[in-house]
């Protein structure tokens, strides 16, 4: 565990706090004026983060065809609406959108890696309070769909 300081602008300090809770495991950010009164002070117990998420390679080694599970999706629908199987459909969609992102050019900030990470979400939505147990699951949603992929693969 350390601490961080930063001084900054006010404006810049909801930034740089987001951006402080999405690389380490952080507590409530403390914020004080500086002395001269035209900046602020930022500090923030951290630590980094552990990477508890399974790595792509192992959470989808077993997974099908990119292309068979497309087909699989989009058949899949007309049941989702239906109710018929809500969760598995979320979470091989996520997984699906998560798997095409990490081809894309830009894996983290590219469309593919947005609707990968809006079905992940939606996943975890889904899941509610078991999703809680696992506290980076908001951070970041796509580990999560790693995950419960792994474990719902490795059943099958």
């Amino acid at each position: 565990m350390f601490e961080i300081r930063v001084i900054c602008t006010k404006p810049e300090a909801p930034d740089i706090s987001r951006a402080l809770s999405e690389t380490f495991v952080t507590g409530p950010v403390r914020q004080h004026p500086t002395r001269d009164g035209d900046r602020v002070r930022l500090y923030v117990t951290a630590e980094q983060a552990v990477n508890r998420w399974p790595a792509p390679e192992t959470a989808y080694a077993k997974a099908p065809s990119i292309i068979s599970e497309i087909g699989w999706t989009a058949r899949g629908v007309r049941e989702c609406l239906h109710a018929v199987h809500v969760r598995e459909f979320w979470l091989r969609k996520a997984a699906l959108l998560d798997r095409i992102a990490l081809t894309d050019d830009d894996p983290v900030h590219g469309d593919a890696a947005t609707l990968a990470t809006e079905a992940a979400r939606r996943l975890i939505d889904l899941d509610g309070a078991r999703a809680l147990d696992h506290p980076d699951s908001t951070r970041q949603p796509r580990g999560y769909v790693r995950q419960e992929y792994a474990t719902w693969i490795g059943k099958q």
